[in-house]
C-alpha cells in the first residue's frame, strides 16, 4: 500500500484518552524548543501538542489492532507492502540490467518522486477537502493497474528502460494524493488517543513487509525473472481495497473537512512555517531524504560494482536493513513518545554509520551494518512523522503531511541523479560518504539551531565519575555561575 521511501509510518499501539505532561525534564532534551515558540497557538489542545505531550503505554505495542477497521487496513498494508517492495528491488535491478548505469537507477526514482516534488502541496489541499476512503479507493486502484502493465510489459518481453520510467513516474502521480491522504486517514480510524501508536505500527508493517519482500524478490529474479514481481506487486494491491470496502463507516473518528476556498495552500504554508516544532523537523527529513536515504543507487552499485555479488546481495542488503528498520519501529512504539532530540541524535547516528559503511572492506561487514543503519534511519522517520503529525490541528493535517512528504521523498528528485552521478563518476564509496556527511552536517545544525531557540546551551560536567555532555536551560547554567561566583 505504500509506495514511498520508506517514509511511511508505522501505527504505534494504542494510548489512553487522558493528556499526560509534557516531559519536564529539560535538561535532556531539545523538546524545550517546542515549547518556547513565541509564534506558536497558546492553550493547544492535547492532541495538537509537540512531541513528548502525549504518552503511550509501554505494555500496549500492539493496541491499536484492537480497533476493527485499522485492523483490516494494517492486514491490507502487510500483502500489498510485500509487492511494493518486490517491485521496488526488480525495477532497480531491471533498469541496472538494461543499461548498466547506476545513474539510471537515480534517475528512475528520480522520476518516482518527481511528483510528489511537483505537486505535493496540491496533493495535501485536496486530500483535506476530501473523503479519505474512497480517494484511498481510487489510488490504490491506479497503482495497482501500473504494476499490472509493468508486468505485462515485462513478460511478454517488450519492456524497455523508458516504459520503466513511465511507470514509475505514474506511481508518481498517484502517491501524491495518496501519500497524505493515507497518514491523515490513520487519525480518523484510530483516533488522536492512539495515533502514536498508530503511526508506529504502519512503519513496523512497512519493514515487516521490507523482510519477506526483498528475499522472495531475489528468488524470483534469479529463477524466474523481475516480471513476476510487477504481477504479484500488481495483485497485492487486491488487499488493501477489500479492506477499506469492508470498513465501517460510522466507526470512523470523522474530522470536519476543509472548504474550497483561495489561499488554503498559502495558509498550509505560513502555519508551518510560523512553528519551530513543525519546520524545522522537516527541513531535518528534507536533506536526509534527498542525500542520505538514496539506497537504490548505493546497494545495487555495491552489490554489483564493489562486491560483484549480483542480485543475491542486493537483496542481502536489504533484506539485513529491513530488520533494522523493524527494530528501529517497535522500538518507537514501545517508546510511546517522539522528542525531538531522538530525533537529532539519530539524524547524527544514521550520517554517521553511512559514512562507516562506505569504507567496509568485506561484504560481510557491509551487509552487518545495513542493520544498524535500518535502526536509525527508521527513528529518524518515526519520530519525524509522529512529533509533526501530533503538533499539528487536525483540519491542517493533510497539508502539513504533504509538505512532510514532499520534502522527505520529494528531494529525491534533485539528490538521486547527484548522487548516482558522483556514485558513477567517483565510485560507491564516495557516493555512500558524501550522503552520510551531508546528513549529519543537517542534524548538528538543526540541533544548534532548536537548542537556541528554546533558551537551551550545552554544558560539561561529569556525572558518577564519567564525562556527561547536555543540553540544559540558559537560566539554569547562569543561576550555577552566580553561585560559584558568591562562593568565590
Amino acid at each position: 500500500m505504500s509506495t514511498g521511501s520508506g517514509a511511511d509510518s508505522a501505527p504505534a499501539p494504542a494510548t489512553h484518552d487522558s493528556p499526560s505532561t509534557p516531559h519536564s525534564d529539560a535538561s535532556g532534551t531539545l523538546d524545550q524548543a517546542a515549547a518556547q515558540n513565541p509564534a506558536g497557538p497558546r492553550n493547544t489542545p492535547a492532541e495538537q501538542r509537540p512531541s513528548g505531550a502525549r504518552r503511550t503505554s509501554r505494555s500496549s505495542m500492539f493496541s491499536s489492532l484492537r480497533i476493527r477497521n485499522y485492523r483490516l487496513f494494517f492486514l491490507g498494508q502487510v500483502v500489498s507492502n510485500t509487492g511494493t517492495w518486490m517491485q521496488r528491488i526488480a525495477q532497480d535491478w531491471l533498469v541496472l540490467s538494461l543499461t548498466g548505469s547506476s545513474a539510471a537507477v537515480g534517475i528512475t526514482t528520480a522520476l518516482q518522486f518527481l511528483p510528489m516534488l511537483l505537486f505535493g502541496l496540491y496533493g495535501g489541499v485536496l486530500v483535506d477537502r476530501l473523503p479519505k476512503r474512497p480517494t484511498l479507493l481510487a489510488t490504490q486502484t491506479a497503482m495497482g493497474l501500473t504494476g499490472l502493465a509493468l508486468a505485462f510489459l515485462t513478460l511478454s518481453g517488450h519492456v524497455q528502460v523508458w516504459h520503466v520510467y513511465l511507470a514509475a513516474f505514474a506511481v508518481g502521480l498517484a502517491t501524491v494524493v495518496d501519500n497524505p491522504a493515507r497518514q491523515s486517514f490513520v487519525s480518523e480510524m484510530v483516533g488522536p488517543g492512539q495515533l502514536q501508536n498508530a503511526v508506529s505500527l504502519n512503519s513496523a508493517n512497512f519493514q515487516s513487509a521490507r523482510l519477506v519482500g526483498p528475499a522472495v524478490a531475489g528468488v524470483l529474479i534469479t529463477g524466474v525473472g523481475t516480471g513476476w514481481a510487477f504481477l504479484f506487486n500488481g495483485l497485492s494491491f487486491v488487499a488493501p481495497i477489500v479492506g477499506l470496502l469492508l470498513m465501517r463507516a460510522r466507526e470512523l473518528h470523522i474530522v470536519e473537512r476543509a472548504p474550497r476556498g483561495k489561499g488554503q495552500l498559502r495558509e498550509g504554508l505560513n502555519y508551518v512555517a510560523g512553528r519551530p516544532e513543525l519546520i524545522w523537523p522537516i527541513v531535518l527529513v528534507g536533506f536526509i531524504g534527498t542525500f542520505g536515504f538514496n539506497f537504490p543507487v548505493w546497494l545495487s552499485a555495491y552489490a554489483d560494482d564493489v562486491f560483484h555479488a549480483g542480485a543475491g546481495a542486493y537483496s542481502l542488503f536489504n533484506t539485513l536493513m529491513a530488520i533494522g528498520s523493524l527494530a528501529g519501529a517497535l522500538l518507537a512504539a514501545r517508546r510511546g513518545t517522539a522528542r525531538l532530540r531522538v530525533l537529532i541524535a539519530a539524524a547524527i547516528g544514521f550520517g554517521a554509520l553511512e559514512v562507516v559503511a562506505a569504507t567496509a572492506p568485506s561484504l560481510w561487514l557491509f551487509a552487518l551494518l545495513m542493520v544498524p543503519i535500518g535502526i536509525f534511519g527508521l527513528t529518524v522517520n518515526v519520530t519525524a512523522n509522529t512529533s509533526v503529525q501530533m503538533a499539528t490541528d487536525p483540519a491542517m493535517r493533510g497539508r502539513v503531511m504533504a509538505l512532510f512528504m514532499m520534502v522527505f521523498m520529494g528531494g529525491s528528485p534533485l539528490g538521486a541523479p547527484l548522487v548516482g552521478w558522483v556514485t558513477d563518476a567517483y565510485g560507491p564509496r564516495v557516493g555512500f560518504a558524501l550522503g552520510g556527511l551531508v546528513s549529519v552536517a543537517a542534524a548538528t545544525t538543526i540541533g544548534l539551531i532548536l537548542a537556541r531557540i528554546g533558551g537551551l546551551r550545552l554544558a560539561l560536567g561529569w556525572h558518577h565519575g564519567h564525562p556527561r555532555v547536555r543540553f540544559v536551560p540558559k537560566e539554569r547554567t547562569e543561576q550555577r555561575e552566580e553561585q560559584l561566583a558568591t562562593a568565590a
